[in-house]
């Protein structure tokens, strides 16, 4: 870990404050309608940071956290306690972890650094991605664009607003949820939309 990423692993607590208390990057949204897919998130497949392909169909009957991640950021902390989330409920949800340089270049290693840096120093044992660009344009990663295209997925438009923006998707594949960075994975709502059947 860097001097850097010490020390914004020291501010996190502050950053999560601040966000609770403002409401700065703390919006989540709803799939209140209960609006299915024209477009099955199953049909996609994720290519892994050691370069084999996942296919999305195989976590059929799970819940998927898809988080666009990276390592210089002051959510960086958040690794931890998805990590926790992913352990507690393994028998009933995947984390999938996407690092991305979009946001100030807070994500420059290669795929190789980004895996040791996770496993390293936040125990990191759920799946990522190789790296790629999660927001809108021509080199967005397929899966975001699935998750931020209410042609694909239904109802949502939102693209990440930042590292750690989260998307769940439920055992059906519909996508429920969306979280803004400032949520983190150990917040009761967070836990309550894992939980729910």
């Amino acid at each position: 870990m860097t001097y850097r990423q010490k020390l914004l692993k020291a501010f996190y607590p502050v950053l999560m404050f601040f966000s609770k208390t403002t409401g700065k990057n703390g919006k989540s949204m709803d799939n209140t309608n209960g609006l299915t897919p024209p477009a099955s998130i199953y049909d996609l497949s994720v290519t892994l940071n050691n370069g084999q392909q996942q296919s999305l169909g195989d976590f059929k009957g799970k819940k998927i956290l898809f988080v666009n991640t990276a390592s210089d950021c002051g959510y960086t902390p958040q690794y931890e306690d998805l990590q926790k989330l992913y352990t507690t409920y393994q028998d009933k949800l995947v984390v999938i972890g996407f690092p991305a340089n979009d946001f100030k270049e807070q994500e420059k290693g290669s795929d190789e650094q980004i895996a040791e840096f996770c496993k390293i120093n936040f125990g990191v044992t759920f799946p990522l991605a190789q790296k790629s660009s999660v927001i809108k344009g021509a080199e967005q990663n397929p899966v975001f664009s699935w998750l931020s295209d209410p042609s694909k997925n239904g109802w949502n438009d939102q693209q990440p607003t930042w590292n750690f923006s989260k998307y769940l998707v439920d055992e059906k594949g519909i996508l429920i949820k969306y979280f803004d960075p400032g949520i983190s994975p150990s917040n009761p709502d967070v836990k309550q939309a894992v939980e729910q059947e």
